[in-house]
């Protein structure tokens, strides 16, 4: 993303720790309730999904959004999981691909990376933008 673009935030009313980030345009930080209304609206405007390593949260949506691809109730984005080490040791796709709980298609929006550099050159590549 060029810098100045507007970014959006999404966030969620939590106990703890979760606040908007300082890269969210003014006035587009929103704050919901409900997981699922957060998820609907997220995934309504995703062009790209990108998962840092997190706990329980990060894994429930990453799945969401891959579900939402999978069974075609969303358009296919690229799912980009930042920090290889971290992901190819918490989930174990290919295993998955093995034993026949997803198929080797369902790994097509699935791209690892290490850097924000890498993670903008997946979604230029996607959407053949370079």
């Amino acid at each position: 993303m060029k810098q100045g673009h507007e970014t959006i935030g999404f966030n969620i009313s939590l106990p703890r720790e979760q606040h908007p980030n300082a890269y969210i345009s003014p006035g587009l930080s929103f704050r919901f309730h409900y997981f699922a209304l957060r998820k609907m609206h997220f995934m309504l405007r995703a062009r790209a999904t990108v998962a840092y390593p997190g706990e329980f949260g990060s894994f429930d949506e990453l799945f969401e959004v891959l579900t939402l691809i999978q069974t075609k109730k969303v358009a296919q984005i690229p799912v980009i999981l930042l920090g290889k080490e971290f992901w190819n040791a918490m989930v174990n796709f290919r295993k998955m691909v093995e034993f026949g709980v997803i198929d080797q298609e369902d790994m097509r929006a699935i791209h690892f990376v290490d850097t924000a550099k890498e993670a903008w050159n997946v979604i230029q590549n996607w959407y053949q933008l370079a």
